[in-house]
């Protein structure tokens, strides 16, 4: 086995934004004093395009709604993130049933089209939904009254903490998110995987 001395260059990541909101700059910090060599290049996108790139060796580790479904990937798998339903404290209408718009993920992830199915099993197909790439932006509208959200917990305290939000019970929530560290396996991966492992440590410390 080689020194962690030995290794040296660019190391591409691939973050999904729940990820950036949360417990990258620990994962990161570990990586840089494990790998002192390294230059971390950090790309932030939706996981599909995160995927997409993965498969194409632009990324040699890809933190993402996972698993990758694919024989050349391995796959270690993050602590999930629950969701929570989070209003403004001056919300007048919170209830999709009557009238509230529901703010949510970017259109081509999976918790997008996940509650866009859960919508209209409950609620009919005229609820709106406005989907944003952003999740800063999501708790921004949410706490502007512009409608509410099912956004990850973790992340919400600020807001909470500001008084410009509250959870709140709407009777049912979407499915949390799962996540993963995923690599290309194969000769050449030792410090795909230990970097996967690294970033499995960093969640489980956040998540406790």
């Amino acid at each position: 086995m080689a020194g962690p001395e030995s290794f040296a260059g660019l190391f591409r990541l691939g973050v999904s934004e729940t990820i950036v909101q949360s417990w990258l700059p620990e994962f990161v910090r570990s990586l840089r004093t494990a790998y002192p060599k390294l230059s971390v290049e950090i790309d932030v996108d939706i996981s599909l395009a995160l995927r997409d790139r993965l498969l194409e060796n632009k990324i040699d580790v890809a933190l993402l709604m996972g698993p990758v479904a694919d024989f050349r990937v391995e796959n270690v798998p993050l602590p999930e993130f629950r969701l929570s339903w989070f209003r403004s404290r001056e919300a007048e209408v919170w209830n999709p049933a009557d009238g509230a718009s529901v703010i949510t993920f970017a259109r081509d992830t999976r918790p997008f089209r996940s509650m866009k199915q859960a919508l209209l099993e409950r609620y009919g197909p005229d609820v709106a939904v406005f989907p944003s790439s952003s999740l800063s932006a999501c708790f921004r509208l949410v706490a502007a009254g512009l409608g509410v959200g099912a956004l990850p917990a973790a992340l919400a305290t600020p807001y909470v903490e500001r008084g410009e939000s509250e959870e709140f019970d709407l009777g049912w929530t979407p499915e949390a998110l799962s996540f993963t560290a995923s690599f290309l396996a194969g000769p050449g991966s030792v410090l795909r995987r230990e970097a996967a492992l690294l970033a499995q440590e960093a969640a489980e410390r956040a998540a406790r």
